[in-house]
């Protein structure tokens, strides 16, 4: 779980969990996403914050009100 405090969703706090998504993600499917680029001659760093963007939903957060 994450946890948020609801009055601080600023900019520094989005890139920071964009930034930790991107860490899992490379972390689980790196070497998936590697073999894709390769054989499809895409950017692997696109190909990266593409996935975290969407691994984002599957966190669970908890807001502090």
């Amino acid at each position: 779980m994450i946890y948020l405090n609801f009055t601080d969703l600023s900019e520094d706090p989005q890139k920071r969990l964009l930034e930790k998504s991107k860490c899992d993600v490379e972390r689980k499917f790196g070497d998936a996403i590697g073999k894709y680029v390769k054989q499809n001659y895409s950017c692997f760093e696109t190909m990266i914050e593409e996935e975290a963007i969407r691994n984002l939903y599957s966190y669970s957060f908890v807001f502090k009100i």
